[in-house]
Parts: C-alpha cells; sequence; structure tokens
C-alpha cells in the first residue's frame, strides 16, 4: 500500500533539498516530525518523532537507504518484528529551473503493513500534507530572500548548492500547524 502527497514548489530542487537535508532542523519548520536527530548518510540511523493528528506520538529509527543531495531521500523502517516494514521517501522532480514538483509518501509492506496503514491511512495523508505546505513555504520564503545575482548563478548552472543567505529565522518561516498556515 502507498500513500503519497505530491506538490508543486516555486523553487530550485537545490532550495528544496536544503531543508531536507538537516534533519535535526526540522522540528523549527516541519508539523510531522516534531524531534529529529542525526545526518543523512548511506546507511545512517536517524531518530525521528511523529506527529500524527489524532495517534500518540511515537519514535521511529529509521535507516537511510539512499539519498542523493537535491533529487531524492529513502529510508526503511521495521516495526513489530518485520511484520510492519515501510520505506519512506521524498522525491524532487525538476520541471524547471526554478520549479519542482516534491513527492512525499511511504510503501507499506510486511504481512501486517498495508493493514496498518489503511487503519491511520487519513492522519498519515494529513500529516504528509502539512508537510509537504510546510516545506513549499520554507523553500520558496528561501527563494525569494536569494539576492537577484545569486539567482542568476543557480540557474545558470554556476551557483554552488550551499546556500548564499542564511535560511530565515524558524518564527519567521511559515509554519503548518493542524492543516492551517500560521505566521
Amino acid at each position: 500500500m502507498k500513500i503519497e502527497h505530491r506538490i508543486g514548489v516555486a523553487a530550485p530542487a537545490e532550495v528544496i533539498w536544503n531543508s531536507l537535508a538537516e534533519p535535526e532542523t526540522w522540528p523549527a519548520w516541519n508539523p510531522l516530525y516534531t524531534r529529529a536527530e542525526g545526518k543523512l548518510g548511506f546507511g545512517a540511523r536517524l531518530r525521528l518523532t511523529v506527529h500524527l493528528e489524532g495517534q500518540p506520538d511515537r519514535t521511529i529509527e529509521p535507516v537511510v537507504t539512499d539519498w542523493i543531495p537535491g533529487d531524492r531521500l529513502h529510508w526503511d523502517v521495521s516495526m513489530l518484528g518485520g511484520l510492519v516494514k515501510s520505506t519512506r521517501y521524498f522525491e524532487i522532480d525538476r520541471v524547471s529551473e526554478t520549479g519542482c514538483i516534491v513527492s512525499n509518501g511511504e510503501v507499506f509492506k510486511g504481512l501486517l503493513g498495508p493493514a496498518a496503514a489503511r487503519g491511520i491511512g487519513r492522519a498519515i495523508w494529513a500529516g504528509f500534507e502539512a508537510m509537504g505546505e510546510a516545506l513549499k513555504a520554507r523553500a520558496e520564503a528561501e527563494w525569494d530572500a536569494w539576492p537577484e545575482a545569486e539567482k542568476a548563478k543557480l540557474i545558470a548552472g554556476a551557483a554552488p548548492v550551499e546556500k548564499p543567505v542564511p535560511l530565515p529565522k524558524a518564527s519567521t518561516v511559515p509554519r503548518l500547524k493542524a492543516g492551517i498556515l500560521r505566521r
């Protein structure tokens, strides 16, 4: 069983990736992961607290199975002795120099995986939607803050992936809470 949210983002893939690349910053902007520890790398273990409306918060320890900066992040989780398994993914598809589609989803496997997902599927999708909206707002705010000269360099392929200006403070970046965009 697969649950996925897709959203268009008016920012380059590199800018979107800036928000995904550092999990420890996720709680400042991400309503789905209220605590996050770890660094991205093949085989790296993350420690994340997941918040879904109507469900108790739970801590998971996924293992990063695939990541390409500016393109994708995948991790695997196994629960209940392997009866519930899933692959969580974030994929950035470039549709123009300054626009992307971000896919944010999870594939549930294992003997009980699909049944578990069906049981709380709406809450999972709502969490993915909230994260997607928050990521969109953050990336677009960051891209808008870039100086025009730096934007031109990135579009021309001459700019590094590192962000040329610091991210806005968390309090100035729009944040989703319970499906409502707040500033």
